[in-house]
């Protein structure tokens, strides 16, 4: 499992810094709030991924759709700052781009709140549980509960996980709470394919099936992102409405069948997430 979504995650990220680059050839007339450098060195950042953890000045520089000098000055002012380091003519992120992340999490009430409901999910049923949250195309996990192994004991992982959301547990319910044309235009901009022979990736059948996510509360998949992977997703929906993220459980397909899921582990998904949306519905901080 943590192989193949390592690889569509890999994936993911070479299509992210391609779409950068051809956007910047592109882009509209930016306003005059608009903080060039700042936006040049969020792409430099972004450039690194799974499959590109250490790049020279010029494979960054193409990444980023940069020119050599403006990645040269980025790298170098990241570098003094402590966010990337460098090993010959090689540069690599450093964990204090972490602290960018937590800044994020640590802001949004929804981290601390969610936290400990997952955890108590995660130890009732002994499987994975996690929050994403829709970032364009792609979900992105904001918090995760590994599954027990003999080796350790569940913590909270913020891994940061990138996945297509048309295919995804939480990425269904996320497009399902959008406006039709909103989901239309994600659809769109969406890498459309079969990741395995039950994925429903052809339009008019994916658009129904998000469809029926959004009828039926919640979003169910079955050997769809990988074979041998089923998970149910139900959405976070804060104080004023809004759904705001999602969570599920993943289990593996030969050790819970699709009744058991809806019959046994989604109803235990449902309530906890519905004490967490009455939670955030009197957080208003």
């Amino acid at each position: 499992m943590a192989s193949a979504l390592h690889e569509v995650n890999a994936k993911s990220t070479k299509k992210t810094a391609s779409a950068t680059a051809t956007a910047a050839a592109h882009a509209p007339r930016r306003s005059d709030a608009y903080v060039e450098s700042f936006a040049k060195g969020l792409s430099v950042i972004r450039s690194f991924g799974p499959q590109h953890r250490r790049m020279t000045l010029s494979e960054v520089a193409v990444r980023s759709g940069l020119t050599r000098a403006a990645a040269r000055r980025i790298l170098l002012t990241l570098l003094e700052l402590g966010y990337v380091a460098q090993q010959g003519r090689d540069f690599e992120l450093t964990p204090r781009v972490l602290d960018l992340g937590y800044s994020y999490l640590s802001s949004m009430p929804l981290a601390n709140l969610a936290q400990p409901i997952m955890v108590e999910l995660g130890n009732r049923f002994n499987h994975s549980v996690s929050v994403a949250a829709l970032d364009g195309s792609e979900v992105v996990y904001l918090l995760r509960v590994p599954k027990r192994n003999l080796l350790n004991t569940p913590g909270i992982s913020l891994a940061g996980l990138r996945l297509p959301a048309f295919v995804s547990s939480m990425g269904r319910v996320l497009l399902a709470a959008l406006p039709e044309d909103e989901m239309k235009r994600v659809l769109d901009a969406s890498d459309l394919r079969a990741l395995t022979p039950k994925t429903i990736w052809q339009r008019t059948a994916l658009e129904e099936e998000i469809r029926k996510c959004e009828r039926q509360g919640y979003s169910l998949i079955v050997d769809e992102m990988e074979e041998g992977l089923s998970a149910v997703a139900a959405p976070i929906i804060d104080a004023g409405g809004r759904t705001i993220a999602a969570m599920n459980i993943a289990v593996n397909t030969g050790a819970v069948k699709r009744q058991e899921l809806i019959s046994t582990i989604l109803p235990e998904l449902r309530q906890a997430v519905a004490r967490l949306n009455g939670i955030l519905s009197h957080n208003t901080g």
